[in-house]
């Protein structure tokens, strides 16, 4: 669904600069620092909306029978939700869960998150999690920020001159509406389709080969080439890299530490690899803001290409670690994760 909510922002980005731009003068000089500010919140603020629509709707949902009973330790509360959500009874529950009900019997294993038995049987699996996640929201992030300062000269040619800032917004956010709709929506959907076929390490593995070979294709030549000639061929490549970071590691990313961890330190690991990820993505930001800001046009360039060539390394790190680290989950079951004995006999 994150395709989908680009493409959302996209289109309220292009509705509110649409309002502005209409209500303003055309000349770029009348168009004031506090309206264009007014703009900015107002598109940021109606993004908090279906964020705070999705935290009630999951307030409102039941927690997991299995948290409830493996974690909590109430299995009475456990089949109370099952019966609720799935409308089946309590016996066809025993029959198709035995081991849930029986959880009293074989209770969980009782070392902290905090301590060397977790750092023995899951600080690899949290380690390369993490890394991961991290890894690839640098070169998501920063690619997303980069398309308004990469794609500008391919919209208009004589775009530097004819617009105001209402304007300027409005192409960018078209022009991120087209990729999403092109590249980012559909490597969601082929992920979908093969990550049972062909597993979650081997995409994630693909999307950053894959991406490494389309940043240095573009990153080598950028200032001898790409930034010479207005080539559609530079566009393609660059939508490649989203197509490839959902068709593999901005996905596999999110979904791997939610099938490798047991129930109770499930939310916190998922936690720990996304917030690394943040961490990966304001590295990022700062990448692009020293790319985007350089002292002269020749020196932009040169700082853009640096930058391509850095992303293309930093896949290049993520493929290391995915092969290195990082175990598949295809096929995995969620109680072989609370099988700690299992885990313990092949750490």
């Amino acid at each position: 669904m994150q395709g989908f909510g680009i493409l959302a922002s996209s289109i309220v980005t292009t509705v509110v600069c649409a309002v502005f731009n209409s209500a303003s003068k055309p000349d770029p000089e009348k168009a004031t620092p506090d309206e264009a500010d007014i703009a900015w919140r107002l598109i940021l603020m109606l993004g908090a909306i279906p964020a705070a629509m999705t935290y009630y709707w999951r307030m409102m949902m039941p927690e997991t029978a299995r948290y409830t009973a493996l974690v909590e330790l109430n299995v009475k509360q456990a089949a109370k939700d099952m019966e609720k959500v799935l409308a089946v009874s309590l016996s066809q529950i025993a029959e198709d869960e035995p081991d849930l009900l029986s959880v009293g019997q074989n209770p969980a294993s009782s070392y902290p998150f905090f301590s060397k038995e977790f750092l023995r049987l899951h600080g690899r699996d949290l380690f390369s999690c993490a890394a991961n996640w991290f890894l690839v929201d640098v070169v998501f992030y920063s690619s997303n920020l980069f398309q308004s300062q990469i794609y500008r000269r391919y919209i208009d040619p004589k775009y530097p001159k004819k617009v105001n800032l209402y304007q300027d917004a409005l192409h960018v956010a078209e022009l991120q509406a087209i990729v999403t709709i092109c590249s980012t929506i559909p490597g969601y959907w082929f992920s979908v389709f093969f990550i049972d076929r062909i597993g979650r390490r081997k995409i994630q593995m693909m999307g950053f080969f894959v991406m490494a070979l389309v940043y240095f294709s573009i990153g080598i030549p950028y200032k001898t080439h790409w930034a010479k000639n207005t080539d559609v061929g530079f566009m393609v490549l660059y939508g490649l890299t989203f197509f490839f970071a959902n068709f593999g590691p901005n996905t596999t990313t999110f979904i791997v530490p939610a099938e490798l961890f047991p129930a109770r330190f499930r939310a916190t690991c998922h936690g720990i690899s996304g917030a690394s990820g943040k961490v990966g993505a304001l590295i990022g930001s700062i990448g692009f803001l020293w790319a985007a800001h350089g002292q002269n046009e020749e020196d932009k360039k040169t700082r853009i290409e640096r930058s391509l060539i850095g992303l293309g390394v930093v896949c290049i790190l993520g493929l290391v670690v995915t092969y290195l680290f990082t175990p598949e989950t295809r096929r995995r079951s969620l109680e072989e994760n609370e099988n700690e004995n299992g885990n313990e006999q092949n750490a």
